[in-house]
């Protein structure tokens, strides 16, 4: 996988760009300073994950993650921040973000949520989930038996092909059936997706 690093700290872009680039499925494409500079490596590089930060000047991570989903919605992104309060998570996620992690994770235990992501499973660290739990909950009961089926498997990280598999389904099926479920929740990708399943 293609990565981009943005961060305003450069001890931290260098550790990421360091230890992430051991990995053999990881390549560190570039790394940014703000949100301005990640726009116009997306536009440039077009990775396949940004790891963001949320606070930065100028341009901070959020208003960037919204630009750049809007540009390029199949860059996954990963929020990567100290902050895990509900409002910055939830404004996060509305923007697009993929994933919220915090940065007390070990940088060795962020490859293997990368490669998760990369399979197409929202991530969302234990911590963000908790605080956000704490949030109005969209409701299930309009969801079909079939349709909630689907949401679980999302809500545990697997692909629409591992869904299809369990389901017996076609991946189009499962495919329509998760575009549907994210319009009767209200909700914008697969994180959300989990979290208003687990929510309930």
């Amino acid at each position: 996988m293609r990565l981009l690093l943005v961060d305003d700290d450069k001890l931290i872009r260098k550790s990421l760009s360091i230890n992430l680039g051991k990995e053999p499925d990881i390549e560190v494409v570039g790394d940014a300073e703000d949100g301005a500079e990640a726009i116009k490596m997306c536009d440039q590089l077009t990775p396949d994950i940004v790891l963001m930060d949320i606070r930065m000047p100028g341009t901070d991570g959020i208003a960037a993650t919204r630009i750049i989903k809007q540009k390029h919605p199949q860059i996954r992104i990963m929020m990567l921040t100290t902050f895990d309060d509900k409002p910055n998570i939830q404004q996060a996620l509305s923007a697009g973000a993929d994933g919220y992690l915090i940065k007390t994770d070990k940088i060795k235990e962020i490859a293997p949520k990368l490669r998760l992501m990369m399979a197409g499973a929202g991530v969302l660290d234990p911590d963000a989930l908790k605080k956000l739990a704490q949030a109005e909950n969209p409701a299930l009961e309009d969801l079909t038996p079939r349709e909630r089926d689907i949401a679980r498997l999302v809500a545990q990280g697997l692909s629409n092909k591992e869904i299809a598999e369990q389901l017996f389904l076609s991946e189009g099926t499962v495919r329509n059936n998760i575009v549907t479920i994210m319009e009767k929740l209200g909700v914008t990708n697969r994180t959300q997706l989990g979290m208003a399943y687990y929510q309930n």
